[in-house]
């Protein structure tokens, strides 16, 4: 079976999204980020730097996975991994597709995730840290190029291949951390109705009802 380790508010919902999508059965492992708790760290919560967790992942990030024995770490990885073993449209259709699912999936990572993640940061919130709204301003102008590209490449619906794949999955993941930034999507209409769409799905609404659960 599929464990997935790391809780609801964390990349791990890129993964729990992708497992609704596949109707795929999972164990689900809370593992709460360190930084998110105060010491004296209660005993009875598996952290990211708890030994049992660490024996997991020696990095101390979630999410991590172990699907059978398969262990794997970073939460874009994971999802086109599981996308390909389990099949289906979500899947590549052949070589050219799975290059360019990676493509993708890398250009979030690289491209919009080092500002998206700035603007959750210092305009929703820093895990009790001051919010420097001059950082959130500079996120969203560097955003613009890459919203731009995007804006393009979602103009017929999706990201690639004509239909839903895990690259809308990966990409709309990373892309919601700039949602507190409401200029960026009035400048990229295409990017707004294909992320309001993908977030209408209802394998990310559990998702999302399960996260919604977890305190802040």
């Amino acid at each position: 079976m599929l464990t997935i380790y790391g809780v609801y508010r964390s990349r791990a919902s890129r993964n729990i999204w992708l497992a609704n999508e596949l109707g795929l059965p999972f164990k689900h492992v809370p593992v709460m980020q360190l930084y998110r708790l105060k010491e004296p760290f209660p005993a009875d919560v598996v952290h990211t730097k708890s030994p049992e967790f660490l024996a997991v992942n020696p990095n101390g990030h979630i999410p991590s996975i172990d699907d059978d024995g398969v262990v794997l770490h970073e939460s874009l990885a994971i999802n086109l991994y599981l996308a390909k073993k389990y099949g289906g449209p979500l899947a590549p259709a052949d070589l050219a597709e799975d290059g360019q699912m990676a493509m993708w999936s890398l250009w979030a990572a690289a491209e919009v995730e080092p500002h998206s993640i700035n603007i959750v940061y210092h305009r929703v919130s820093n895990a009790g840290r001051p919010m420097d709204p001059a950082i959130a301003d500079a996120a969203v102008e560097a955003l613009r190029g890459p919203f731009a590209v995007l804006d393009k490449a979602v103009a017929g619906g999706f990201v690639l291949g004509g239909r839903f794949t895990v690259a809308d999955i990966n990409v709309a993941e990373v892309v919601r951390y700039a949602q507190a930034a409401p200029e960026l999507f009035e400048g990229a209409p295409c990017v707004k109705a294909w992320l309001a769409a993908c977030q209408a799905r209802p394998a990310f609404r559990k998702m999302w009802a399960e996260r919604d659960k977890e305190p802040a």
